[in-house]
């Protein structure tokens, strides 16, 4: 219950800022167009089709994308690392809850706010000024529904995991500047993974977890491949999910020692 409590107060935080959530919508809105310009330009060079991709697909994949970067929030916000470097992070160890749990559930609550915002929004613009690919499986809404939700968690995972980095480095500008980099070229967001070779892009996306943010949900979404494969997928991202919270878990407990050694 006490979860469910973080969770509404992450929603009604990031509902207050209204202003920010529709500049953010017109931001992917406009880079939306550009992505959808260079890529539906490579499908029309590739007789409509690239990578098991039609241009209706790819379509989706861009305008859908979009909306996903404010619903799993790529961007890492240094709230965190700030409160470690000052020492405010102690108040928050005092309190009688886990705090991996604690802002694991406050962003889902963020989340919830972003998907009936900062999803939608993309999505209706792209869906008048192009033409979207509608799933034919109804098993492909719940499997993107159960996707989308692991996408957030392993999100998160890596956002906290980039922030607990102060732990050590006090300064978690470094590793924010590399999740950057990492969460678009290797996540999806840029371009579809499955571009590169077929070993490659299998190889980032079983031994990382950045395809499973983005690329992933949207591979589902658009139906590339068999419903085995999509189940085979939503795997993926479900083993992703286990493992970062596993990690986050053993990197704070660490990281209070670490704390107490500096004498925080």
């Amino acid at each position: 219950m006490r979860y469910l409590v973080y969770a509404v107060a992450g929603f009604r935080r990031y509902a207050t800022y209204r202003q920010a959530t529709l500049a953010a919508v017109f931001t992917n809105c406009v880079f939306g167009f550009l992505r959808s310009a260079l890529l539906l330009a490579v499908a029309g060079a590739s007789a409509g089709a690239v990578a098991g991709y039609d241009e209706q697909q790819l379509a989706t994949f861009v305008w859908v994308g979009q909306g996903l970067i404010g619903v799993v929030s790529l961007w890492s916000p240094p709230e965190l690392a700030d409160r470690i470097r000052s020492g405010d992070v102690v108040a928050d160890l005092l309190r009688p809850i886990d705090l991996v749990w604690q802002l694991l559930a406050m962003d889902l609550g963020r989340a919830t706010f972003a998907l009936m915002t900062r999803l939608v929004g993309p999505i209706v613009v792209g869906a008048l000024a192009f033409d979207l690919f509608a799933p034919r499986r109804f098993s492909t809404y719940p499997l993107f529904a159960c996707s989308l939700l692991l996408a957030t968690v392993i999100c998160f995972g890596c956002r906290y995991l980039v922030n607990a980095a102060a732990y050590w480095l006090l300064d978690a500008r470094g590793p924010q500047i590399a999740w950057t980099l990492c969460n678009g070229v290797l996540g999806g967001l840029y371009f579809p993974l499955w571009f590169l070779p077929s070993g490659a892009a299998l190889l980032i996306v079983v031994a990382t977890p950045f395809p499973s943010i983005i690329q992933l949900p949207l591979d589902i979404l658009v139906e590339r491949g068999s419903p085995e494969q999509q189940v085979v997928l939503l795997s993926v991202q479900a083993v992703w999910a286990i493992v970062m919270l596993a990690v986050c878990r053993e990197v704070q407990r660490r990281g209070e020692r670490r704390l107490v050694l500096q004498g925080g």
